[in-house]
């Protein structure tokens, strides 16, 4: 009887257990949408078609695409897919640096300049902000709560890097999902970053090395000579190492080799027309394959920007008016009027001159805003399809991924962002992300919290993205 209820008691255990183990080998890789809006962005509009998913990638796509047996059939209509939306620039899927409790003040700013490298006495030792070497591929941390937000706007796909300092690390291009960190990992160590402000980018100060616009760019010199120095040493002992003393391995400046070559971009964090112009002298000085990020003012220097072959990593945080002004409030600076009414305009004027750009979320906090802004640039002079081709197809092409991902087509990456409505309409809604050919659920943003973000998926409120099972669970539309 012992025997007997043991017995039982394990196959009960194993009846409880077996229907999610049976459900996760089930898991459908294939996924049809049909009768949707295609926008393939590198061909026409495909105003009725379908597009057929399978283990990960697009695999047809048409107007008169059959749909496989295997194939999980959601209903598309009234609905528009696009390739899967880029943030091009940011640190989504970065963990959030909080300081440590009481370093504040001169302990910060000692902990700043305290040395991060040759902590062995070596010539090349340089404080906390210098740190080429630094790859946002090894930060990269996969935590849904936080990718709400961006997902709830319709990114799939985004660069992202290390947020403070001058020279601050190697970027990586991320897709917003995966069974893992490293499986969120599409292209590591993009691009170089260097920054302006010793306080992140959001400016601010905050007792950051250097203490000054002067100081930073006499760091950003004598680092890029240095490294122009480490290279020229390490070709001539590697031509003839007889009699000649070893090189010292330097990391900080081995990372700089690739920018030095061309072999790797170089952002430089840039919003006024004066940081801009700095940066295209630094890049023209050091022959440096630069894109400006930020690039508030790029309209300004649109005609350098097209003759340099300069990209722009362009910021839709525009400026806007937060709060009603109160009856006895001083009248806003002119400087805040003209930034409110110009910077929507500026998308539209570099288009017009040529440049190449994609859209960034610039920091926002509130991702409702995103395509709000995108609206924005539209209404300043922007077309819709350069628009589109600013969050999907030109960000590709500029991280070296445009022959896997930006665009609609048999083959590439299946990373897919529907909407209820086009994306440069007002009221658009996104429905449902796919990421890698997997749909990923999307949370509605609770109401902003102080900081003007949105709560986790915990939260509640109304009015946002539905959870993606009102697609794929139902099948049909709304």
């Amino acid at each position: 009887m012992i025997v007997s209820l043991r017995r039982a008691a394990v196959l009960s255990a194993v009846a409880v257990l077996a229907p999610p183990l049976a459900a996760q080998r089930n898991v459908p890789s294939t996924y049809a949408i049909t009768n949707a809006k295609l926008v393939l962005v590198s061909a026409p509009v495909i105003p009725k078609g379908t597009i057929v998913v399978r283990d990960g990638l697009i695999v047809a796509l048409g107007a008169n695409v059959a749909v496989p047996a295997d194939a999980r059939v959601i209903d598309g209509t009234g609905l528009t897919v696009y390739p899967g939306l880029f943030d091009s620039f940011g640190t989504i899927g970065l963990p959030v640096a909080r300081p440590a409790a009481g370093a504040g003040g001169a302990a910060a700013a000692a902990a700043a300049a305290a040395p991060t490298r040759g902590g062995n006495g070596s010539s090349f030792d340089q404080p906390r902000g210098v740190e080429p070497e630094l790859s946002a591929a090894d930060q990269v941390k996969l935590d849904d709560d936080a990718l709400d937000g961006p997902r709830s706007a319709g990114i799939t796909t985004a660069l992202t890097s290390p947020s403070t300092g001058v020279f601050q690390g190697q970027s990586a291009l991320i897709n917003l999902g995966g069974a893992s960190s490293s499986a969120m990992i599409v292209r590591p160590n993009v691009a170089q970053q260097i920054g302006f402000s010793t306080g992140g980018r959001g400016g601010g100060g905050g007792g950051g090395y250097p203490g000054s616009l002067m100081g930073v760019f006499a760091v950003l010199r004598q680092e890029l000579l240095d490294a122009q120095r480490y290279r020229d040493v390490r070709a001539a002992y590697d031509k003839n190492p007889r009699n000649m003393q070893r090189p010292e391995f330097d990391p900080s400046l081995e990372a700089l080799l690739p920018a030095l070559a061309k072999q790797q971009p170089v952002v430089m964090i840039a919003n006024s027309q004066r940081e801009i112009e700095r940066a295209l002298d630094l890049a023209k000085e050091f022959g440096l394959r630069i894109m400006i990020a930020g690039g508030s003012e790029a309209y300004l220097v649109a005609d350098r920007l097209k003759a340099d072959n300069v990209p722009v990593l362009l910021s839709i945080n525009f400026p806007r008016r937060t709060v009603a002004p109160a009856a006895d409030a001083d009248p806003e600076p002119t400087r805040v009027l003209r930034e409110r009414v110009e910077y929507p305009k500026g998308p539209g004027r570099l288009a017009t001159a040529g440049v190449k750009f994609a859209f960034q979320s610039g920091g926002l906090t509130n991702w409702s805003e995103f395509t709000t802004n995108v609206q924005r640039a539209v209404e300043g002079g922007l077309s819709a399809d350069n628009a589109v081709k600013a969050l999907t197809l030109q960000p590709a092409e500029l991280f070296g991924v445009g022959d896997r991902m930006g665009s609609l087509e048999a083959g590439k990456i299946a990373n897919l962002t529907v909407t209820r409505g086009d994306l440069t309409d007002k009221g658009v809604r996104v429905s449902q992300l796919f990421v890698d050919g997997r749909p990923i659920a999307l949370h509605p943003p609770a109401a902003a919290n102080g900081a003007g973000g949105f709560q986790g998926r915990g939260g509640g409120g109304g009015g946002g993205t539905p959870p993606s099972s009102e697609i794929i669970d139902r099948e049909t539309p709304e």
